[in-house]
């Protein structure tokens, strides 16, 4: 199970992998599109990485409402912590 730290390193590495940029950390405040950059396209990139990389599925309606690292980290420890809650149920 991925805990906050290594959810953010992975992000890390997922967009500077995409970006072709190092950051040494990114903020839960920064912006997805200001502070890092990212366009529709960008973005649409990495979360399919993500997808593949944490094997979850983010909707839509879910992505509409990511505009800083922070919500972004929420959303990806709110679907990894999906399979354990059914299975706990």
């Amino acid at each position: 199970m991925f805990d906050r730290s290594g959810i953010r390193q992975t992000l890390i590495e997922l967009i500077e992998a995409d970006m072709g940029e190092t950051y040494s950390s990114l903020e839960d405040t920064a912006s997805l599109r200001e502070n890092l950059g990212l366009d529709s396209v960008d973005v649409v990139s990495i979360v399919s990485q993500i997808e593949r990389r944490f094997r979850i599925r983010l909707s839509h309606q879910e992505l509409e409402q990511l505009s800083t690292v922070g919500s972004l980290l929420d959303l990806i420890q709110a679907k990894l912590a999906e399979p354990q809650q059914a299975a706990a149920a």
